[in-house]
């Protein structure tokens, strides 16, 4: 079996939420060449909008100081009204 070279697994099966963002065209034009790239490595095409999702978690899941935030942001806040800040 091959090493894999990017940072993002290969993502699982999952059902999508829908979100709309604005990026910079410099980020898209990134967005497209890793999803080119992802392609190559794992033999499965992604769209640009679920391989920034998944970075996205990845990110958020690796930064240990937002996690301790989070747990005292949860205990203390109340639910937000239709997921709005």
């Amino acid at each position: 079996m091959a090493k894999r070279s990017l940072k993002l697994e290969r993502l699982p099966n999952r059902k999508p939420v829908k979100l709309t963002i604005t990026l910079e065209p410099e980020t898209i034009d990134a967005l497209r060449d890793y999803a080119r790239i992802y392609a190559e490595e794992y033999g499965d095409e992604e769209s640009i909008q679920t391989i920034a999702a998944y970075m996205i978690d990845d990110f958020m899941d690796g930064d240990t100081a937002f996690k301790r935030r989070r747990k005292v942001v949860e205990k203390d806040s109340p639910p937000l009204a239709n997921g709005k800040l």
